[in-house]
């Protein structure tokens, strides 16, 4: 039986890759739900976590995971709620820290939608 990939995704593999972006981590982690890539939140000291999403290595070419951001971009840059990846100096938003990607986000926390708003119903829509 061979090893998969996250099997090298330990929690101190995780800190260092939030490190390796310049943030220093004062090592609380938490491990967020997640079907296909794997997710957690990362205590950054003097400031406010942040949410670590590592794509599963082989699944996600570089080209898709490229797309997904810059659409979420646009997203963002439109006022439409979405929570898009934090772009560095370079204007990256992907990173790579020992064969694997992944991406920094600020942490929102989700509401339920006021469904008897008609304006909320139409950004819904």
């Amino acid at each position: 039986m061979s090893a998969h990939p996250y099997d090298l995704l330990t929690p101190d593999t995780v800190i260092d890759a939030v490190e390796s972006t310049g943030r220093l981590s004062d090592a609380r982690l938490l491990a967020l739900n997640s079907y296909e890539n794997r997710v957690y939140q990362v205590g950054i000291e003097d400031d406010l976590p942040l949410i670590t999403k590592f794509y599963r290595p082989g699944r996600w070419a570089l080209e898709q995971i490229e797309e997904e951001h810059s659409f979420s971009l646009e997203l963002q840059a439109a006022d439409i709620s979405v929570v898009a990846p934090l772009v560095d100096e370079q204007q990256q938003s992907i990173h790579e820290f020992q064969g694997f990607q992944f991406a920094l986000f600020t942490r929102r926390g989700g509401y339920p939608p006021e469904l008897d708003n008609l304006d909320n119903l139409l950004v819904l829509g």
